[in-house]
């Protein structure tokens, strides 16, 4: 019986070849070739935009609150603008302002918490700036007793297995010597503020001596030798009595949301940036309630860490 071989040739295993490597290209033609899921920051944003709105609504009464949440409006849309993902279908009841005192203290708490649990795993640049919008949202929390002051920060503790190379040991030195700076801070005005805030320093100091060994531990581990304090630290400006001393303690713990923030802008450990958002949210906290007490304005800093 004769006929042709059903077998396939080398030209036809050719040929088949160079049609599927030509298919490679022609279907990422077709692909979108960008993230096609909706932007996690986009809860985010709507939640500040309606809050900020709510508060607004409420006279002197939420001034600060809308003041702060249209900050984090306002950074948060430029982010979400900036990467143009696709606008999410709206599913359910349209984001309500808040119309009360209550309402905001609640939405407080809930922005705090959407924003801390993003954190770990967003890209560098998102990750530091929604822990500076987490850290306001706790500062807005300790600003008034209406807004139901807020949990404590997290433990700030080292993480397990945490690597420390380049500029992530870098950043980490900064965070200890911002450490360094705050003990030196805390000894200098406790001889300038009355009995009362006794308990406030000490608090402050032994936070701050904690934060401290955990930074000489991570660093040490790393085999990178801790920065050390220096002899004295000058103020920005003289210390003479009580209000120029919680300024000046005010100060140190910015400084620290500063540093800790760039911990978080420089390492892609989720455990890692837990530790540095639970420092910047406590130095934020910390440094709110200082600023009450001799009466700065805002009492809360909308974004703790970010330049201004």
């Amino acid at each position: 019986m004769t006929g042709r071989s059903t077998e396939p040739s080398r030209r036809t295993f050719l040929r088949m070849g160079a049609l599927a490597a030509l298919a490679v290209p022609l279907a990422s033609a077709c692909s979108p070739g960008f993230d096609e899921s909706p932007d996690p920051l986009g809860p985010l944003l709507r939640a500040a935009e309606a809050d900020a709105a709510g508060a607004k609504a409420l006279g002197a009464e939420g001034e600060e609150v809308a003041t702060a949440r249209a900050a984090h409006a306002a950074a948060l849309k430029t982010e979400v603008d900036r990467l143009n993902r696709p606008k999410p279908e709206q599913s359910g009841p349209a984001e309500n302002p808040p119309s009360s005192v209550d309402g905001l203290k609640e939405r407080l708490a809930q922005a705090r918490k959407q924003a801390e649990g993003l954190v770990p795993s967003l890209p560098r640049y998102r990750a530091g700036m929604v822990a500076s919008i987490a850290a306001g949202c706790a500062a807005l929390q300790q600003s008034s007793e209406k807004l139901g002051r807020g949990d404590d920060a997290g433990a700030v503790e080292v993480p397990a297995g945490v690597q420390l190379g380049g500029e992530t040991a870098e950043a980490v030195q900064q965070a200890l010597a911002a450490e360094h700076a705050a003990i030196w801070v805390y000894g200098l005005v406790s001889a300038y503020l009355p009995a009362a805030f006794t308990g406030a320093v000490a608090r402050g100091t032994a936070e701050h001596v904690k934060r401290r060994d955990v930074c000489e531990r991570m660093l040490s581990a790393a085999g990178q030798a801790p920065t050390g304090p220096e002899a004295a630290y000058v103020p920005p400006r003289p210390v003479t009595e009580a209000n120029s001393a919680m300024e000046l303690v005010a100060t140190a713990e910015a400084d620290a949301t500063s540093a800790w923030l760039g911990v978080i802008d420089r390492t892609d450990d989720a455990a890692l940036r837990t530790t540095a958002l639970n420092a910047l949210i406590g130095s934020a906290r910390r440094g709110t309630a200082w600023r009450a007490e001799f009466g700065a304005k805002p009492v809360a800093i909308a974004m703790p860490g970010q330049s201004a």
